[in-house]
């Protein structure tokens, strides 16, 4: 924060006695008449009215976007990529939408923290934001997990990679870290949490989410117990161990009606100083920033508050979760994460695709990816993704369909010397019901993937799916051959 004083001609240069004289009776007399005195005197010894100004937030403001995570939810969808880097809405990374709230919060210096199955996410990153909307110092640099002389493991958690990184992270002279998710889908203007933390002279400003209820069904997430003027006085950690009465538990010790609990929604903005001191000074051997760092920042005393969001937040903690936000991004409605919105777009990789071609296809209520190749078929409720082929007589609904990364061109020679006898994609009189097809799937002719047997959960990954949720999930790159009923 800067205070700047207003300093005019007269305390450079001395006056003389009647010069001083004559000044005096000018002030009297505007004084006299109710005047106010149009300039004002001040050094640096007497303040008066000072002028506060902010650091601009493109200048002050440093995010971390942590990209993946060593357990996931999202399995198998992260055999071979991280979340961050999971397809959405036909063309676009779940990592998108959070490097476009920076962008569109003019936010331009984003580091990206990436460790388990990185190659994919790495590669889009570094493709997709090349310079794309951040301006002339704005950048996104991806920082992979490292071995260095003093290091030579993984980092063990994400206090432990901001730690380690610290020696890039101080390259320039930010005042605020923020530190988010990578795999969260919701679209906030980080600029008002900014002003909020600043206003509020806090050390840690934690992201909460006022529209979604403590539960006992979703494990995993921090839950804040904050006070009426939305300090944080306790941060627990619900996870898979916790007895099932957790909030029961809870609510018997917040029996207080001045306090309540409400859900983190895992994004945290830190006073740069603060964040070092917490890491190498107070904490340096802690490994995660929630359980470790933000209690330890408690228990120290430190202004700790809460930002209440009350939008559309889905933290893709399941299949489910993930099925049901492409489902929403379908429907007309604001329930839902809009990606047509034009005050807030969502950036990413442009990939100079053909447009898709439709031949009588029957599509309802769906959303089609660039460079498909549709022929008769009926698709309703669905995402398609990009270069997708489906065959004739093939039958969609209420799917996600990730599309392929490559064309495979067919001809007579190739077909008796290929070594898959499934081409990629979805071959002719197929029907496909309530599942997620992942890449590169080779689907045959006459298969039905619609759960016959309506079982809950199924682990069939060596016949190249499995069920979750009732869901059918097929795995990325698998065969599934002519005639099979799933």
């Amino acid at each position: 924060m800067l205070v700047v004083h207003v300093t005019t001609i007269s305390d450079s240069f001395p006056l003389n006695s009647q010069e001083i004289e004559q000044s005096e009776r000018n002030e009297s007399t505007k004084r006299i008449k109710g005047k106010i005195p149009q300039k004002s005197v001040s050094n640096s010894h007497q303040v008066q009215n000072p002028i506060l100004l902010q650091p601009p937030v493109n200048q002050s403001v440093a995010a971390i976007v942590f990209g993946d995570g060593s357990e996931s939810r999202l399995y198998p969808l992260t055999k071979r990529r991280s979340e961050g880097a999971i397809p959405i809405a036909s063309n676009y990374r779940l990592i998108d939408a959070v490097v476009s709230n920076c962008i569109n919060s003019n936010i331009n210096k984003i580091y990206a923290m990436t460790q388990f199955n990185s190659t994919s996410l790495n590669s889009h990153l570094s493709r997709a934001y090349s310079g794309a909307g951040l301006g002339k110092e704005g950048f996104v640099e991806v920082i992979a997990a490292y071995q260095s002389p003093e290091d030579q493991g993984w980092f063990k958690g994400t206090a432990d990679a901001i730690r380690r990184c610290l020696w890039v992270l101080e390259e320039y002279p930010v005042v605020e870290f923020l530190i988010l998710p990578g795999h969260h889908l919701y679209k906030m203007d980080y600029q008002k949490l900014i002003e909020s933390h600043r206003n509020r002279k806090s050390d840690i400003t934690i992201v909460a989410s006022n529209g979604i209820a403590v539960r006992d069904e979703d494990p995993g997430f921090g839950v804040l117990k904050i006070n009426a003027e939305n300090q944080v006085m306790e941060y627990s950690m619900k996870s898979d161990r916790e007895p099932h009465n957790y909030v029961a538990e809870a609510l018997t010790r917040l029996s207080d009606s001045s306090y309540r609990c409400i859900p983190s929604m895992g994004i945290y903005l830190i006073n740069r100083a603060t964040m070092v001191n917490l890491l190498n000074k107070h904490f340096p051997k802690a490994n995660y920033f929630g359980t470790e760092v933000i209690r330890g920042a408690l228990s120290l005393g430190m202004k700790v508050d809460a930002y209440l969001f009350e939008g559309y937040w889905e933290d893709m903690k399941s299949i489910e979760a993930f099925y049901q936000a492409n489902m929403k991004c379908i429907k007309n409605s604001n329930l839902g994460y809009n990606f047509c919105d034009r005050d807030s777009p969502v950036y990413t990789m442009p990939r100079y695709l053909p447009p898709t071609i439709v031949n009588d296809a029957i599509i309802t209520d769906s959303v089609i990816g660039d460079g498909c190749i549709l022929n008769r078929c009926k698709i309703k409720g669905t995402v398609v993704g990009m270069r997708t082929k489906i065959g004739d007589g093939t039958i969609i609904e209420d799917s996600v369909i990730m599309g392929s990364d490559v064309y495979q061109i067919e001809d007579d020679r190739e077909s008796s010397i290929k070594s898959k006898s499934v081409p990629i994609g979805i071959g002719e009189n197929t029907e496909i019901r309530k599942a997620i097809v992942d890449k590169n799937a080779r689907i045959g002719k006459n298969v039905k993937i619609i759960n016959k047997d309506n079982v809950e959960e199924g682990e069939r990954e060596g016949s190249g799916y499995i069920i979750s949720g009732r869901i059918m999930v097929v795995l990325r790159s698998a065969e599934i051959p002519d005639g099979s009923i799933l």
